[in-house]
């Protein structure tokens, strides 16, 4: 068996010329850097993480304002495409114009009969089913953006400027007036609406007197 010595431990190498107590400091200040090296990776870390949800934001803002503009342009180009259509029809249904007025003039004089009936009341299906409305109707104030007036004349029972005579009717489609309605026009006869309002003032001035209208 072999003894052991008392009072002998072991010691690290310490090379030559060196103070062994220096090994024991050395090792201390190695064990103590490293949680210096830690905090510098994570700063770092942060930094990249930071840098990357800036990145992510202005990327999420550019599709948003990609997304947008392009909505809009989808408006636009429906908003186009639809009034492309209307020009089209509205032009289409002007031309058409002359052939409903001689239809309308031939039912006026019992004309529209046989297969020419037939066809004309076809084609003023079509032309409804496009959205051409028909306007204008003797007794209905004039309205100068809507009417236009080719006579004129005074009338007695007229309290306002009427239209006593639809001489060609009005089309539109929707809001849009592709042809007034061309009408003859009768205003007051000057002078009436005074003897009227006269005439008013004596009857009321009348019943005043008398105690006012009899009661049946």
């Amino acid at each position: 068996m072999t003894e052991e010595t008392p009072g002998f431990e072991e010691k690290p190498d310490v090379p030559s010329g060196a103070d062994p107590d220096d090994a024991e400091p050395k090792a201390a200040s190695e064990e103590g850097a490293a949680p210096v090296g830690d905090a510098s990776a994570d700063v770092a870390l942060v930094a990249q993480l930071d840098q990357a949800r800036t990145a992510l934001g202005e990327r999420t803002a550019d599709l948003q304002r990609l997304q947008a503009e392009f909505q809009n342009y989808r408006r636009r180009v429906e908003r186009d495409r639809v009034a492309v259509k209307e020009v089209a029809v509205a032009n289409l249904l002007t031309e058409l114009l002359p052939v409903l007025d001689d239809i309308g003039r031939a039912r006026e004089h019992g004309e529209l009969v046989g297969g020419f009936k037939s066809v004309a009341e076809s084609m003023e299906s079509v032309a409804a089913k496009m959205g051409l409305l028909q306007f204008g109707k003797e007794g209905e104030p004039f309205d100068p953006t809507i009417h236009e007036a080719l006579m004129h004349s005074y009338a007695p029972d007229v309290t306002e400027t009427t239209c006593v005579a639809i001489l060609q009717p009005g089309y539109r489609i929707g809001e849009r007036t592709i042809r007034p309605a061309r009408v003859a026009v009768a205003e007051p006869q000057p002078g009436a609406q005074t003897v009227q309002s006269e005439e008013a003032e004596e009857s009321a001035a009348d019943d005043k007197e008398n105690g006012g209208p009899e009661e049946g």
